[in-house]
């Protein structure tokens, strides 16, 4: 299986076999989208052009095959930036075109979800799903990541790599600001200042975040403090958002009694999320999942993942009006 991945600004080529992963090349755009201090959605489109053909290219000489040995293409068809995800889409409908191979438009989200059995093996028949990322902060009960994944939560404004990105411009840290935090806040305290962790109050949404309060609040502390140990903010900031990102989705596997969690997304990457998660998991007894970084972020082996997942489960391919949907519900594993 053959996974292609353009939703935001890095072009993935994944192949697998089975569960097993033959090749992962991804090309990111970042450096040319580093002097706008985040993703300009043009910038991206046309890099994808550019890196399509190339990355192909790679993926398959270090698999060791030819595109002719391929047996299906999978490609993320939706959420994400719509010029980024046509570009991918239309690679991936010509691939299957002029291969004569099934084409399968899969979720983004799910495709995280899916990622996890690369390394871990197949999934438990019900899990629970943290996705974080500069796009999505989200709670997914999962019973078949093909056809059954239900949503339990989602932030409600910025997502939790979006905050990462602007208090990291409010330090001067650069772009993207969930490494530059991270690598900053090992030599700060994480107690040394009280940020606000949103919608935790017994009347909020159990399982909903937000994440804009907190970009404020880091904000106007910084205003009043302006001389402050960029450290300290740093390990504050991300206490703050490990410490509700981490805490909800425990308590949303309690609810539903699943004793799995996966943790996926670009902010799985977190050293500190991924640390907080596991204490509080093995308080609780619950079997944490998490994927190497670089499996975290956006790349092809993702789609290509879930993709064979559909293939072993005998759902039906996409047709060829398969098109690109920029909101699309993860309700939808599969695209028709």
């Amino acid at each position: 299986m053959l996974g292609i991945e353009s939703s935001c600004d890095e072009t993935g080529v994944g192949i697998v076999s089975g569960t097993t992963l033959l090749a992962d090349a991804v090309a990111s755009s970042v450096p040319e989208q580093v002097r706008f201090g985040g993703v300009v959605p043009e910038i991206a489109s046309r890099a994808h052009v550019d890196a399509m053909v190339p990355t192909l290219q790679r993926a398959c000489e270090t698999a060791g095959v030819s595109l002719r040995d391929v047996d299906a293409i999978a490609v993320t068809a939706g959420p994400g930036l719509v010029g980024a995800l046509v570009v991918g889409v239309a690679a991936a409908k010509s691939l299957a075109l002029a291969l004569d191979k099934p084409l399968y438009g899969v979720n983004h989200l799910s495709a995280h979800v899916a990622v996890d059995q690369l390394q871990h093996g197949p999934l438990p028949d019900g899990c629970v799903a943290l996705l974080a990322s500069g796009g999505h902060s989200s709670i997914l009960r999962v019973t078949d990541v093909t056809a059954d994944v239900e949503p339990l939560g989602a932030t409600i404004d910025d997502a939790a790599g979006e905050a990462f990105d602007k208090v990291a411009r409010m330090l001067g840290l650069g772009f993207p600001g969930g490494p530059a935090i991270d690598l900053a806040a090992r030599d700060g305290d994480p107690g040394a200042i009280t940020f606000p962790r949103g919608l935790t109050g017994p009347r909020d949404a159990p399982f909903d975040y937000s994440f804009s309060g907190l970009k404020t609040a880091v904000k106007r502390w910084l205003a009043a403090n302006p001389h402050a140990p960029v450290a300290d903010v740093a390990a504050s900031f991300q206490e703050a958002v490990a410490d509700v990102l981490s805490s909800k989705a425990v308590a949303a596997c309690r609810e539903t009694g699943m004793d799995t969690l996966i943790l996926g997304g670009g902010v799985a990457a977190n050293s500190r999320l991924r640390a907080l998660t596991q204490q509080r998991c093995d308080a609780a007894g619950i079997r944490l999942r998490v994927p190497r970084p670089a499996l975290c972020t956006d790349n092809g082996a993702m789609v290509a993942a879930l993709g064979a997942e559909m293939v072993a489960r005998g759902r039906p391919p996409s047709g060829w009006l398969l098109g690109a949907d920029s909101s699309l519900p993860v309700v939808e594993p599969l695209v028709p």
